[in-house]
């Protein structure tokens, strides 16, 4: 590992948002799924949380850019259960839907732990998630077709909340919990002993200033 190397890295890490993520309501095209991936790369989002569709869930490495090992993707049977889980742990859900209610998705807050909840192409979210969601948002269009692609619409709710938060300095020191900091960098720096730390059930060990592997690294 160059140390060049491992400095972007953990640049990169020092940046991720524990609280900001994008839940994927049987989002079923490859590309689409692969295309959000990548947006959330691009925001420094840490976790993809996606409810599988029928056909399962793969990334496309051409679409995805290679962001697969760089995101952690959460995989959920049903749309309650995510939604359960995530509200459990103070995330608020702002389902990007038409309804009623539904504000410019550029009036809500996302400086607070935040879920952005999209639906698959064809049908959108789906009428219970939008009901159990805290916020519906749309992006305000004035032209004939009224919605976008789903990716394209994931990275416009995403670069809002990048910029909210870079204005509150959520950038601007590392805010993951620094036992699974530890375990993060040490799987993107030297994946394949992480793996073998992995199997062994061992904590990721601390690695030094350069990158540095420990004297006594378990090697299996």
């Amino acid at each position: 590992m160059r140390p060049e190397r491992f400095h972007r890295i953990r640049s990169v890490l020092d940046r991720r948002q524990p609280d900001l993520t994008v839940l994927m309501e049987r989002v079923n095209k490859e590309h689409n799924l692969s295309a959000i991936a990548r947006n959330c790369d691009a925001v420094g989002v840490l976790d993809l949380h996606a409810v599988v569709p029928d056909r399962g869930l793969r990334l496309h490495r051409d679409t995805s850019g290679g962001t697969a090992k760089w995101i952690d993707l959460h995989r959920h049977d049903s749309i309650a259960g995510a939604l359960e889980s995530l509200k459990h742990r103070g995330f608020q859900v702002v389902a990007a839907h038409l309804d009623d209610n539904a504000v410019d998705f550029r009036k809500v807050d996302y400086t607070v732990p935040t879920a952005v909840l999209v639906g698959a192409e064809l049908f959108g979210v789906s009428d219970t998630a939008a009901e159990a969601a805290d916020v519906t948002a749309v992006i305000p269009m004035v032209g004939m077709v009224r919605s976008l692609n789903v990716s394209v619409a994931t990275s416009l709710f995403l670069f809002e909340a990048l910029r909210q938060r870079q204005a509150k300095g959520m950038y601007d020191q590392p805010r993951i919990p620094q036992e699974r900091y530890r375990e993060i960098l040490f799987r993107w720096a030297y994946p394949e002993h992480a793996r073998r730390y992995r199997e062994a059930g061992l904590d990721a060990p601390t690695l030094g200033p350069e990158g540095e592997l420990p004297d006594d690294l378990y090697r299996g």
